[in-house]
């Protein structure tokens, strides 16, 4: 309601699969070749990812791709076979390692950088390869990619006129979220002061209806939810630059339905699936390990070439950095 409608839906909704099709133990480790350790814990997530993994070892795109080059999706597929059918303890995610340049132009082999911001260009990398062939594709169009379809939600941002009460909506797509966590000490915390209404009372707003510039009020909530959500808890302080290294309280089920703009009806039950945890001092120092659950249900650390069992509460108990939710 008041969004723009894509002209044409590029993967249907109906054709993702959110559970496992297939059931078995983990697949291999990834080999670290000095600082790819950011890589090696978002293709594990990636990997572990239902509904993604699902998809890519359908063959569904790679039978249909038409990109000359570098195509994340078909690289994604053949990663994710590799890993899931592998013999070996451990693989090395060579094409990923030869092409990074392709995922993004910042990331230079041999150094340190950040996983989450490996994410985000993995993500929009694969977008750009579910769009190759799509040409003059509309932006709502666009949002409709199986990407998007797994990934994406929308958030709504309302503002209210203070002086006549005017609501004024807009809509923006995400495929994860970025969280402030320096006053919060658990996950619902910081979603509840995502959502809760702030004033501004400098009157920057133009109102339609007033005519002039007003005091008023914005309010953030999650119009659509996605199939998988994203979160990134931040640990850089953005004033200081330092770590926040402390614990924030996150639950293995978590209810989107008080975040969302319709908080009635039944909950919106996330299950977790996937988090990042970094270790070091400092942002621009450290290593990166990962827990996921494998589609045999169970809890695995995974460091690099290391694939180790765990329990539940074990993984609840991390310094989380980024944390992976599936509906």
């Amino acid at each position: 309601k008041g969004m723009a409608l894509p002209q044409r839906i590029l993967f249907p909704p109906e054709k993702i699969c959110m559970d496992w099709q297939q059931r078995q133990r983990p697949g291999a480790g990834l080999l670290n070749l000095g600082n790819t350790c950011y890589i090696n814990v978002i293709l594990q997530c990636l990997t572990y990812t239902p509904p993604l993994a699902n998809y890519l070892l359908s063959h569904e795109h790679s039978q249909s791709c038409q990109q000359q080059g570098f195509c994340m999706m078909c690289v994604m597929e053949v990663h994710i076979r590799k890993v899931l059918h592998s013999s070996a303890s451990a693989i090395l995610p060579g094409t990923i390692l030869r092409d990074l340049k392709f995922i993004g132009e910042e990331f230079e082999y041999g150094r340190q950088e950040n996983a989450y911001e490996f994410l985000r260009c993995a993500l929009n990398a694969m977008q750009r390869a579910c769009l190759s062939g799509s040409s003059n594709t509309g932006i709502s169009s666009q949002e409709t990619t199986i990407v998007h379809q797994i990934f994406g939600g929308f958030m709504r941002s309302r503002v209210t006129c203070l002086s006549c009460q005017a609501v004024t909506d807009s809509y923006k797509a995400f495929l994860d979220v970025s969280l402030d966590i320096r006053a919060a000490s658990s996950l619902t915390t910081v979603l509840e002061d995502c959502v809760t209404p702030k004033l501004d009372l400098k009157e920057c707003f133009k109102c339609s209806k007033c005519k002039k510039k007003v005091a008023a009020s914005k309010r953030t909530t999650i119009h659509q939810a996605p199939r998988v959500l994203t979160l990134c808890l931040e640990r850089a302080d953005q004033w200081t630059g330092k770590k926040i290294s402390k614990f924030v309280d996150y639950p293995e089920y978590l209810d989107l339905r008080p975040y969302m703009s319709d908080t009635a009806g039944e909950p919106l039950l996330c299950s977790l699936y996937a988090i990042v945890v970094h270790s070091g001092d400092t942002c621009l120092e450290g290593h990166f390990f990962c827990y996921t659950k494998a589609s045999n249900g169970l809890w695995y650390k995974m460091d690099d070439e290391s694939v180790d069992s765990c329990d539940t509460r074990t993984v609840l108990g991390q310094q989380a950095y980024l944390l992976f939710y599936t509906r």
